[in-house]
């Protein structure tokens, strides 16, 4: 049964003759067809009805066409009708396999050729433009363009064929719904889309300017939006649990705010609250919902011709009931409400045996969505005569970011309806599961990757990002490539991280957020997939040398693991440094030793060009690399490091009785391009120059002079083991700059030295946060209050009134100065901490510390700097304390007369053994130049050990600092050596001598 009321029409509209149309309450008319109508829609100058899947169509006399207003049946064939959409003089059809026709004015249909080869799902319409929303999950619009209501952008006149409104791909749609010059769309996790004519602020935006693009109606987020009806100037939406919100025009009061004023914003109809409202529809400038669980209908807005169906002829700016009769409740159910011009309807069924003779809801205006149903079907028909069919299912599904992007949404506490660019809205216990019965199927297996590659992958490019919803392919494809065959795995990752990389830096803070929120199994998946394709990629060039297209593809992917590894040490403690490592690495270092090797042996001659062409490539790539130093491990990073060329000296003349001075002196006239160079230190006093040997003298005896008390340079802890900036400076500024090009300076020469700075300056110096750890590495007492003010709990911190001021370096600081006798308390103590942690490894030193900072740049590379962690730069620059004297022994070699079994050799590591700790750490500095171990350890200090030429019992082992080359005395005993070994320690260092 068809009830209707509003302006005066045909009676029954031709459906059944005029004496069998019911009247009932007030104005309403109710027909009961010998068909039943599927379906209908009502335009400003026609009415549409679809009956036993056949349209009729009956023009109004407004048009001013001279039509009857007779019921026309359109003439279409064998296509089955699904729907149709009525617009200010035409429409639009949809039969049930997708095809669209247009009906104009004269009431002819025609195929829309332009659609011919897209399977439509959705179709509505406005005054002057039509929208359509195919399977794939694609919009297409046509019509009138003069409110920027197709959405194509600004500047774009109308179009009478299809046009795609790319900007929408990858969005997973549930809706399309278009209003007088305005469109809407809707996506299955409730984002709400509005462009067009906003003069009344129909699109929600807060404002009244047009939009000529699909704009996020923001305030609707959140909302669970599950339906959009637009009407001529305004809009009304229902959210799940039936909440409604309307915007726009209020003029006639269709908003239902009683209120006759427009809304910018959505604003909830609070009349209706707690309603649980099931259907909203907008006419013209009236609006109706239904409330199913009462079976009543409601109604608001302009009445003036009875479409409000409440017995008057005025205008409604609240909810009120239509007038439908009590006997309605029990003998029908509430099928559908419509809203047209100035009319409104309701579609009854009966309900026989309480039965309810209500069509089944028809699934095929959704959008084609991957899910365990569809798996299984297409498991089942693979390899029958249907499976050309499933090829077609499956080319569908993966070759549209929209499709994929509706599927495996997390409906369990409606978590997808929170999707923002926190929540990416995925179930990845679902994507897990039916990726992994996907592929079972080795036939199906073989055509999803084809689409991807041949399909999916290329249209990301054009993705318009106009939603966070279109990012969850990012997080879906790489666990349908970790389920793939091994052989298809590279090529796609290499697609999947060129588009990643190709991503704006919005679009990419929020994908990492995404990753960030992974589970540990999902992260740790992406991680070894990515690293293991990596590492195939490298070992491919270390062996097969020059391919132009490799480097760039390894880059891409070493670039999306450090984006991975970034992430990691925000979020995930469980993945660390060492899931990152890609040893393979160190075999394209070993390849490039190798080549440069034989391109210094004359023997290699004439093969000189093709040598340095090899060399060149292999250097490329690893500066390439270089960028993303998590894949490097320690002792790549060294050894790229090593391998880094000098391209000049730079060097130093000073005198040692005036070794600071000097070298500030020196420092002070040195440019950028001067300190990068390679370091050469030379000594007035001295008659001979040895540059190793000098350069570690140098630094030893340098920052020797700096530590000292009187320098003045540092504040020390209690226990005076480790030094800081103080925050009361005593040296200019200048010198803090100088102290800084030392150090770097000391770290482009490959110098270990001794300054006892904690991990906070080094993490300070690559951009890291200190922490409170690190200053409890500094002040073990300090860091330790404090964490016991974090672990206080109840009312101690109140009763012990502690002020908000941190004593340091002999001050008292106000942590709070604009409320200075405020104490700490538990709701502060946090804040409290962490202000104690910034103001003394901060704020205190910041000027000081950008001086340091500054110099330590000037005087080293910073891309090589910044390949290290915190832990590891300082490693490198100080060294570290893990003397395994050991491992000294196990590595040494002997020259000359010397050889393992040799007396005066076993006399030696006798006398070594006897050595007390303080006395080996000396031999170390007496070898090699150093008072602390290499970061990679021991096993770095190569000792040679040969015979002292001409030596007798009175001479001194010697050392070549350069060499790490100890010469030792032939024929002393073993009281001798060790008397003579103590003396050289004590006195010579045998590296000053000549």
């Amino acid at each position: 049964m068809l009830c209707y009321w509003g302006a005066q029409v045909r009676e029954g509209f031709g459906l059944t003759q005029p004496d069998k149309v019911k009247h009932v309450n007030d104005g309403i008319r109710c027909v009961c067809p010998t068909s039943e109508i599927q379906d209908m829609s009502a335009g400003k100058y026609s009415f549409g009805f679809i009956q036993n899947e056949k349209v009729s169509v009956l023009r109004l006399r407004g048009d001013n066409n001279g039509l009857d207003e007779k019921l026309k049946p359109l003439n279409l064939k064998k296509d089955r009708i699904k729907s149709i959409a009525c617009g200010e003089s035409g429409g639009v059809v949809l039969a049930y396999g997708g095809k669209v026709f247009i009906i104009n004015k004269s009431t002819l249909c025609t195929p829309l050729k332009d659609l011919s080869n897209r399977h439509v799902i959705q179709i509505s319409c406005g005054d002057q433009h039509s929208m359509a929303l195919t399977q794939e999950g694609q919009v297409f619009v046509w019509g009138e363009n003069s409110h920027g209501q197709l959405g194509l952008g600004e500047g774009r006149s109308g179009s009478q064929t299809p046009q795609h409104v790319q900007c929408l791909d990858g969005v997973p749609l549930a809706q399309i719904s278009a209003g007088g010059d305005h469109s809407f769309v809707l996506s299955l996790s409730g984002v709400v889309f509005g462009w067009g004519k906003n003069s009344s602020g129909q699109l929600g935006l807060g404002n009244t300017t047009d939009r000529h693009v699909p704009t996020v109606v923001r305030s609707l987020n959140g909302k669970k939006t599950e339906f959009i009806s637009c009407g001529g100037e305004h809009t009304a939406t229902l959210s799940k649990g039936g909440t409604v919100f309307t915007f726009g025009s209020g003029v006639y009061g269709q908003l239902g705010h009683n209120t006759f004023k427009d809304e910018h914003l959505p604003q909830v109809v609070s009349e209706l609250w707690g309603s649980k409202v099931s259907q909203v529809t907008c006419g013209r400038h009236h609006t109706l919902v239904l409330v199913a669980s009462s079976k009543r209908i409601y109604s608001f807005g302009c009445g003036m011709q009875g479409q409000l169906g409440n017995g008057q002829m005025t205008n409604q700016s609240v909810p009120s009931a239509v007038l439908l009769p009590a006997e309605f409740n029990d003998k029908y159910t509430i099928g559908k409400l419509f809203a047209g011009e100035n009319h409104s309807f309701a579609l009854f069924y009966k309900v026989p045996g309480n039965k309810s003779t209500k069509p089944k809801s028809n699934q095929s205006g959704r959008i084609v969505t991957l899910d365990d149903k569809m798996i299984d079907q297409w498991a089942s028909e693979c390899n029958s005569k249907s499976w050309k069919a499933v090829k077609n299912k499956i080319y569908k599904v993966f070759s549209s970011a929209a499709s994929l992007n509706g599927s495996f949404l997390k409906t369990s506490c409606d978590e997808h309806y929170q999707t923002s660019a926190e929540v990416s809205g995925l179930d990845f216990e679902l994507v897990k599961k039916a990726l992994a019965k996907l592929s079972m199927d080795e036939r199906v297996m073989s055509k999803v990757v084809k689409t991807v590659h041949g399909t999916l992958l290329p249209s990301l490019k054009t993705l318009s990002l106009v939603s966070v919803e279109v990012l969850r392919i990012y997080l879906l494809l790489p666990e349908l490539i970790r389920v793939c065959q091994e052989q298809d795995r590279a090529k796609l990752l290499e697609g999947l991280a060129s588009n990643i990389l190709q991503l704006n830096s919005d679009a990419l803070k929020v994908l990492e957020t995404y990753w960030s929120k992974l589970p540990d199994d999902c992260l740790k998946g992406l991680v070894k997939l990515f690293c293991k394709e990596t590492s195939k990629s490298i070992g491919r060039i270390a062996v097969d040398g020059i391919n132009l297209n490799a480097p760039k593809r390894l880059e891409q992917l070493a670039q999306v693991l450090q984006m991975f590894y970034k992430v990691c040490c925000n979020a995930h403690n469980k993945i660390t440094k060492s899931h990152f490592i890609i040893n393979e690495i160190n075999d394209l270092l070993d390849t490039l030793q190798s080549i440069t090797e034989d391109l210094n042996n004359p023997l290699h001659n004439e093969n000189l060009p093709a040598l340095m062409i090899l060399v060149n490539y292999y250097d490329q790539t690893l500066k390439k690399l270089k960028s993303f130093p998590c894949i490097f491990n320690l002792e790549a990073k060294c050894r790229f490091m090593k391998n880094k060329l000098h391209p000049r000296y730079y060097p130093l003349l000073l005198r040692r009785t005036a070794l600071l001075d000097d070298c500030f002196r020196e420092l002070k006239k040195s440019n950028d391009q001067d300190l990068k160079g390679l370091l050469v230190v030379r000594y007035a006093e001295d008659v001979t120059y040895r540059s190793d040997v000098n350069k570690r003298d140098f630094f030893l005896n340098v920052f020797k002079e700096l530590r000292k008390p009187d320098s003045q340079f540092f504040m020390y802890n209690d226990n005076k083991t480790m030094i800081w900036f103080p925050s009361q400076p005593s040296v200019e500024k200048e010198k803090y700059l100088l102290l800084g090009i030392l150090c770097g300076l000391a770290f482009n020469n490959s110098c270990v030295v001794h300054l006892p700075f904690p991990l906070a300056l080094f993490k300070k110096l690559l951009n890291v946060k200190p922490s409170l750890q690190d200053l409890k590495e500094f002040d073990p007492v300090f860091g330790q209050s404090l964490e016991h003010v974090l672990n206080y709990c109840g009312d101690v911190l109140e009763e012990m009134e502690m002020p908000l001021t941190v004593t340091w370096d002999g001050r008292e600081v106000e942590l709070d100065p604009t409320n200075p006798r405020n104490f700490v308390t538990n709701s502060n103590k946090t804040e409290f901490v962490d202000n104690c942690v910034d103001y003394t490894l901060n704020k205190s030193v910041e000027e000081v510390f950008e001086e340091f900072k500054t110099g330590f740049f000037k005087g080293c590379d910073k891309d090589l700097v910044v390949m290290f962690e915190p832990e590891e730069l300082r490693g490198l620059l100080v060294g570290n304390e893990d003397y395994d004297w050991d491992i000294l022994k196990q590595n040494t070699t002997y020259e000359g007369l010397l050889y393992a079994e040799h007396l005066t050799v076993i006399s030696f590591w006798q006398v070594f053994e006897e050595l007390t700790s303080n006395q080996k750490k000396t031999f170390l500095l007496f070898l090699t130049g150093f008072e602390r171990v290499p970061i990679l350890g021991m096993s770095q200090v190569k000792m040679t050990v040969r015979n002292l030429l001409n030596s007798t019992e009175e001479h001194l082992p010697q050392a070549l600092t350069c060499h790490s080359l100890l010469e030792l005395p032939i024929h002393q005993g073993r009281a001798k050596l060790k008397e003579k070994l103590i003396e050289a320690l004590n006195h010579k260092r045998g590296f000053w001598e000549e």
